[in-house]
């Protein structure tokens, strides 16, 4: 009677790029393919703009513009690190359509990246996609292999 109640909600986190969906082991960067930013998948991206890949609320904007973390109600952090040490293009590249505190859906625009001028400036184009809190949830790869933006489901959150 009471297990509805008892059901654990997931929170569903879809692509927030246009590419290829990735093992986070196969990023070329320790910090994420050992996993000490949290668990994640990672894009390996074919263009257009960065979306929102949950429901929430902006938390983190870098001051450098290549990162973005967004909190759902249910307090699952999802972090989007676009490419790597793309901090030291110190935001050019990049400009960003949401503020700190904004709520956001699925699928809205959070940011667009010349991805021509930045690929030749960094190691990597690979994007993260972190639960920077997966220590306190767990975590439901989906079998995808192409994402589209907003669309293609890559992972399921819940709380432990």
């Amino acid at each position: 009677m009471f297990s509805k109640f008892m059901k654990k909600n997931k929170v569903q986190v879809f692509s927030p790029l246009n590419g290829q969906v990735l093992p986070l082991e196969q990023v070329p960067d320790p910090v994420f393919s050992q996993k000490m930013m949290g668990e994640g998948v990672a894009i390996m991206p074919t263009g257009g703009d960065v979306v929102a890949p949950v429901d929430g609320t902006v938390v983190l904007i870098s001051n450098t513009k290549h990162a973005i973390g967004i909190r759902t109600k249910d307090d699952t952090e999802v972090l989007i690190h676009v490419g790597l040490e793309t901090v030291t293009l110190k935001g050019e590249g990049f400009t960003v359509f949401v503020n700190e505190g904004d709520v956001v859906s699925v699928g809205q625009k959070l940011m667009a990246v010349d991805w021509d001028f930045i690929k030749d400036k960094v190691p990597s184009i690979i994007t993260p996609v972190v639960i920077t809190n997966s220590a306190d949830k767990s975590v439901e790869y989906v079998d995808a292999t192409d994402s589209v933006a907003g669309d293609t489901l890559v992972m399921s959150v819940s709380s432990k």
